[in-house]
């Protein structure tokens, strides 16, 4: 398998986003950097709206995540209560 990933503006929003992300793929492996965070995951990551909506406390639009990526690797799959980043082999 090979590694996908997102790259989102650090600001605080994202922090829920990246905590939730965190939480619905315990293997993920999260980089700091000084303006954006990078999330990466072997094969697959899924950001769930319920899970980012418990993290920030109020409901969350899944289209607003694109005001913050700043970049990724791997196929999307957007749904209403899901994103999805993978590699379709």
């Amino acid at each position: 398998m090979s590694r996908v990933f997102i790259a989102l503006q650090s600001n605080e929003e994202t922090r829920c986003i990246v905590d939730a992300l965190v939480h619905d793929n315990p293997d993920a492996h999260v980089d700091h950097q000084p303006a954006m965070v990078r999330i990466s995951a072997e094969g697959r990551l899924v950001l769930r709206k319920d899970s980012v909506e418990q993290e920030l406390g109020r409901p969350f639009d899944m289209q607003s995540i694109h005001v913050h990526i700043v970049t990724l690797g791997g196929h999307v799959d957007e749904e209403d209560d899901a994103l999805t980043i993978c590699w379709n082999h």
